[in-house]
């Protein structure tokens, strides 16, 4: 499939309105250091409604769904909901659980191609056994994977099917220049199959095509074997970004083998990978801003650029994550041989998107600790890092009390030049937050999936749950965007082009 790097930056949120993208955060911080609510209106206040397609919905594996509001949306803004879990798919095998990461692509016919991660370990319950199934697989005791969906202009499932089979715990993961996802394993672990031992943590690179059925598995073991998270291409250099879903994880950068990749497969030949170092500091920098992770607090200024350096990984594929040890041996985990190098620490990093030449990334809970928090942990922080000057921005610090932004996961950057962050919190509602460029936050969607049931564990049990993957196509017109929990994914649209503020 023709993907054009101009089509990458217009996926990547790189469009003349996403020069916007650092004022709004900017700003916002600005307004919450001087004591000020930053709340705006977004596109309106949110009603729960049904699906277009509600009707569709009454046999599904959670239970009749046809008369359940499962969003709450904007005025003007409507929803169908697609591929759900349990659902016959295109392959002859069922739709997985566990709906996560997930990127959008251009296909063949004004088609939008996507490629959907599943976040699932070695065990589902028994109620609710849906894999990824089919083979080639990487391991036959993993369950993780992906699908790939092919989505007509009319937002309805020309067809979907598995595209990546038998890995394990597919958190989250990144879009190509050269038309692609990475998905990443988000753990260290082993499994046993076929009596061999298979090591997890690692990423595999799947083409965006709606032909490919399921590619062959092939760890990138080069770009490092640790709990991954998420991953940002620079289409400049072709450099890949990392982040690492640990309580003292780093910040990484892979640098392919072959310079700047242009098509599939190329990661395969391997690279050289780096970790993050604030530059001047002969220890590593504790980013938290929470005594209770290790640092300090306001030790990082939100808004203050800092100069930083790269200090390379010596094993980039360790058989432990031990914090001394004989490295040459495998015995010292990925970020602790960066650490030893003075490489800086984040808490729990998480999203991370390509866009107006920054990456951004998220450490979801980092910040101040929490109002009521009996770990200590923090709402959250959005970080810029800026490859042309090397710089780290601390953007975005969330209020201890959680107020608009609690704990974000996945980010993504709007056609319209806004943030659109993925809320991942202990809270019986989860939210699609919008930063838009007057530096106000506000509340695009809600997850409101069984909110009104009471004694149905069944029910409740998915209650709440995360947003996840949130991606537009790429005309612009159309976000999709997972609950993970039962496991649904949804098309989105609406007035986009309406005032917000």
């Amino acid at each position: 499939m023709s993907f054009s790097r101009r089509k990458f930056l217009t996926l990547a949120g790189t469009t003349a309105a996403g020069v916007t993208m650092v004022s709004p955060l900017e700003a916002f911080y600005a307004k919450v250091a001087q004591g000020q609510v930053a709340t705006g209106i977004g596109f309106g206040s949110l009603e729960p409604k049904l699906p277009v397609n509600a009707a569709e919905l009454a046999n599904t594996v959670v239970g009749d769904l046809s008369k359940e509001a499962l969003l709450a949306l904007p005025p003007g803004f409507n929803y169908r909901a697609i591929s759900i879990v349990g659902q016959p798919m295109s392959d002859g095998t069922l739709v997985p659980a566990g709906h996560d990461g997930m990127a959008a692509f251009p296909g063949p016919g004004n088609t939008t191609i996507l490629v959907r991660n599943h976040e699932l370990s070695t065990s589902l319950p028994a109620n609710y056994n849906y894999p990824v199934s089919g083979s080639p697989r990487y391991s036959n005791a993993a369950l993780g994977g992906t699908t790939t969906l092919m989505i007509g202009s009319n937002r309805e499932v020309i067809k979907h099917f598995a595209s990546l089979a038998g890995t394990r715990t597919n958190c989250a993961g990144g879009l190509t220049p050269w038309g692609t996802w990475i998905s990443c394993e988000e753990t260290f672990s082993t499994t046993t199959s076929n009596g061999n031992t298979v090591k997890h943590g690692y990423n595999f690179e799947v083409i965006a095509d709606p032909n490919t059925g399921l590619v062959t598995p092939v760890p990138l073991t080069a770009m490092g074997r640790f709990s991954h998270e998420a991953v940002a291409v620079d289409p400049n250099t072709g450099y890949i970004y990392e982040t690492e879903d640990r309580g003292d994880s780093c910040f990484y950068r892979f640098v392919p083998a072959v310079g700047r990749p242009t098509s599939p497969g190329q990661l395969t030949e391997g690279g050289n990978l780096y970790a993050l170092k604030i530059r001047g500091s002969s220890v590593p920098v504790n980013t938290t801003n929470n005594p209770t992770q290790g640092g300090q607090l306001g030790a990082i200024q939100p808004g203050v650029p800092m100069p930083v350096e790269w200090v390379a990984i010596d094993n980039p594929d360790p058989v432990s994550e031990n914090r001394l040890g004989n490295i040459t041996a495998g015995e010292v985990g990925v970020r602790y041989q960066a650490q030893l190098k003075g490489a800086a620490i984040f808490f729990r990093g998480e999203g991370a998107w390509y866009g107006n030449g920054l990456v951004y990334f998220v450490a979801t809970q980092a910040g101040p600790p929490a109002s009521g928090s009996t770990n200590g942990r923090g709402n959250g922080q959005v970080w810029a890092y800026n490859p042309s000057n090397e710089t780290l921005t601390l953007l975005v610090e969330a209020a201890s009390s959680g107020e608009l932004l609690d704990e974000p996961d996945n980010v993504t950057v709007t056609p319209f030049g806004d943030l659109l962050l993925c809320e991942d919190s202990s809270d019986d509602f989860q939210y699609l937050v919008g930063v838009n460029p007057q530096g106000e936050l506000y509340q695009f969607a809600k997850n409101v999936l069984f909110a009104g049931v009471t004694n149905d564990p069944a029910k409740e049990a998915f209650v709440g749950n995360e947003f996840a993957g949130a991606c537009f196509s790429p005309d612009g017109r159309t976000l999709f965007v997972n609950i993970q929990t039962p496991g649904i994914t949804f098309a989105i649209w609406g007035p986009w082009s309406r005032k917000r503020s």
